[in-house]
Parts: structure tokens; C-alpha cells; sequence
């Protein structure tokens, strides 16, 4: 008996796919770049030749976003695309010119992250966070923490308004940054202006060392200290403890931008400037040095208070800590003793190398107490602690 069989047809396969299977080279995919030699451009369309691949398009969707690369064009230039489709209705590869040229800085973009490699970039807006840089049509930005010393916002208590005004004012500057962060999916660039030094720059920084003696001009006040402009592009922070040898609450009731200040360099890291007011003055410590001694009954003027007690003056730039233990509790330590008064104290422990001294308070007898050797240990390591929260 004879059966009939029905014969299966295959899938029909595109001219395209039948030809990249054949073709003895990597066939590209969707989403690949190729280059292409150009053939002409009839109307809305843009025709390439992929040699063993056949013939791709770049539709007029892409004309106007890339209107000058279009315009520029001529038969038998060499361009890169993105491959969109292996064979649309026209049989022909459809081609993008944007996709490619995205991607081409998007891989540009991770070769300068893994180089660290400087870019030269102009400002071109600003929010209260940072600032905008564009690169190669893509828009990044400069978070406000990564600028570097000399561009960063000092404005008081942090009004956004006012960091705004500062940063409106780097508008158009060029800058020297390095991409830290990258996001193509979201299309997100991060800049930073940090740890970015250029030959010149580090010439300059290499002239000095620390220990050196400078002279500059106060280019901003801060909560925390001053800035002071060396020399163009460098520029320094005396933090609010090397300001005096006394205590120092608000560095505005010392200062003004535009004075000149005398200082000493006193560190230099990544091309960043520690410098010292205070260093450059007699150290009030070892002017006292013979005059007290651990038992003397002395007066101090007590200028600041803080959980491990009082800190109390004997002269000017000479303090010690009456420690919270000398009272019943810190209610009981302010009812006693009030800020910008004086009052009698006995040194419990005096080390004016180390610049460290403790105090007993002796009430309103001011008469001396027994100086306990152990105690005056233990307040000694409060006062280290003291002075780093201080810091």
C-alpha cells in the first residue's frame, strides 16, 4: 500500500540571514557597530555599503539629529553605525547613525574611567547640587562635593540660594575633571574635579615645602577656618584651631576676605595646603612654662562648656579643663560656675610641652584641696578627648 507523504516546506529565511550564514565571516547582529563606505543619498534615505554584508539605510529620522554629520557626508567616506535590523521590507540593513555615535562615547567614556585621563570641560549650567558639563553631546554632572577646594561653595549655614549664586559663577569656566561614574542605560555621567592635577599645577605645588613661610589673601571665611590664595591655583585652609594659640569661636570676628594673611605651611597632601596662623606666634605654653606648676592656686575665666566639664582660661591662650566630676551634676557645675566669670582653681596637672592642664574647682572658700595623683591622670585623658571634639 502506498502512502502519500506530505512534504514540510521550511520557515522561509530571509535573503539576508541565508547570505550572513554563508558568508564566511563573524555576521553582525542587531545592536552591533559596522562601518560602511557611503553610496549616496537619495531623499530621505542614506545608503552604505557593508562590502560582504550587502547594503544598509539610514532613514531621514536620523537626518535631523544628526543634520551636520548628514550634510557633511560624500560618496566614499567612511562612517560607523549601529546595526538596527539584519533586513527590513526593503531587504536592505537598517542602519542608525545616533546609536552608533552613542556608543562610540559611551565606550570612550569607560576607556578615560579606567585611565583616569583629564578632561577639559566647560560649565554649562548650574543647580544647587553642582554643576553641568557637556562632553561629546552628552550632558554629566559635577556634584558640588567633588569640586575642588577653590571652587567650592563657601556660603554659611549651607542656604541653597546662595550656593546656587556661587556656583552661577563658574558658568562657562573650563574645568579640569575626571569621570567617576558612568550609566549608559540612564544616560548619567559623573564628574569630579578632585585629585585632578595638571603638569603645570604640580610644578607649581612642588615649589613648596612643609615648614615654608607664605604670605596670602583671604579668599573665604568658613564655621571651620579660612581660606587663603597662595599663589593662582593654589590655595590653602587654616582650619579654625591653627587660627590663634586662644580659643577661637568665630573665625568672622577675626577676619575679613581680602586681608592679607602671614602663614606656615604645615602639610601638604594631593596637592592640598594645611596652613598655621598660630604657628608663626610665641606658643603661650612655653612663655607659662616656669610660672605654674601642679598644686598652684591660680584664677581662670571660664569660656566654654562641654559634656566632660568646663573649660577655663588662665591667660591668653593658656586653658585647662575642670572636669564634670568636681560637681554633683552639669546643672550643678553651670549654677556654680558661669560662662565669662572668673573663679579660683587649683592645677591638678600642668604639662606645657604636651600643652595639657586639668583644674579643681575650689568653690567659694578657694581654698586649696589634696591633689590626687590618679584623678589628675583621668582627667588628662578627658582632655585629649576634649580637644579632638574641639578640633
Amino acid at each position: 500500500m502506498q502512502t502519500n507523504t506530505v512534504e514540510k516546506h521550511p520557515k522561509k529565511e530571509h535573503v539576508m540571514e541565508f547570505l550572513f550564514k554563508v558568508i564566511p565571516l563573524p555576521a553582525p547582529r542587531a545592536g552591533d557597530l559596522i562601518e560602511g563606505t557611503v553610496i549616496k543619498r537619495e531623499g530621505p534615505r542614506l545608503f552604505i555599503d557593508l562590502g560582504p554584508f550587502g547594503s544598509g539605510v539610514v532613514y531621514q529620522s536620523e537626518f535631523s539629529e544628526m543634520a551636520d554629520t548628514v550634510r557633511n557626508l560624500r560618496t566614499g567616506d567612511k562612517v560607523t553605525t549601529k546595526v538596527l535590523s539584519l533586513e527590513n521590507d526593503e531587504g536592505l540593513v537598517e542602519l542608525s547613525l545616533t546609536a552608533a555615535g552613542q556608543e562610540i562615547v559611551w565606550r570612550d567614556v569607560e576607556a578615560f574611567m579606567e585611565s583616569k585621563k583629564n578632561l577639559d570641560l566647560k560649565a554649562v549650567d548650574a543647580n544647587s547640587g553642582g554643576l553641568v558639563l557637556e562632553w561629546k553631546g552628552i550632558q554629566g554632572f559635577l556634584p558640588a562635593s567633588q569640586l575642588r577646594v577653590g571652587h567650592y561653595p563657601r556660603v554659611e549655614g549651607g542656604e541653597k540660594e546662595k550656593i546656587l549664586e556661587e556656583l552661577k559663577k563658574l558658568i562657562g569656566q573650563t574645568l579640569s575633571v575626571t569621570v567617576i561614574a558612568a550609566n549608559p542605560k540612564e544616560g548619567k555621567l559623573i564628574f569630579s574635579e578632585k585629585g585632578v592635577e595638571s603638569e603645570e599645577l604640580k610644578k607649581v605645588v612642588s615649589k613648596y615645602n612643609v615648614g615654608d613661610v607664605v604670605e596670602g589673601d583671604i579668599t573665604g571665611i568658613v564655621d571651620f577656618g579660612i581660606f587663603i590664595k597662595i599663589e593662582e591655583g593654589i590655595e590653602g585652609l587654616a582650619h579654625i584651631s591653627e587660627l590663634d594659640w586662644g580659643l577661637v569661636d568665630n573665625p568672622h570676628q577675626l577676619f575679613k576676605v581680602g586681608d592679607n594673611a602671614r602663614v606656615k605651611i604645615i602639610s601638604i597632601k594631593d596637592g592640598k595646603f594645611s596652613l598655621s596662623l598660630k604657628a608663626l606666634k610665641p606658643d603661650p605654653w612655653q612663655e607659662v612654662k616656669e610660672k605654674y606648676k601642679k598644686g598652684d592656686i591660680v584664677e581662670g575665666v571660664v569660656i566654654r562648656f562641654n559634656k566632660y566639664g568646663a573649660l577655663v582660661s588662665i591667660e591668653e591662650g593658656v586653658s585647662g579643663l575642670v572636669h564634670i566630676s568636681e560637681f554633683e551634676s552639669e546643672k550643678d557645675m553651670k549654677e556654680k560656675i558661669e560662662l565669662g566669670k572668673t573663679y579660683p582653681f587649683q592645677i591638678t596637672l600642668f604639662e606645657p610641652n604636651e600643652r595639657k592642664m586639668t583644674l579643681a574647682y575650689l568653690g567659694e572658700s578657694g581654698k586649696a584641696k589634696p591633689v590626687e595623683p590618679e584623678k589628675a591622670e583621668s582627667f588628662d585623658a578627658v582632655q585629649n578627648k576634649d580637644k579632638k571634639e574641639e578640633k
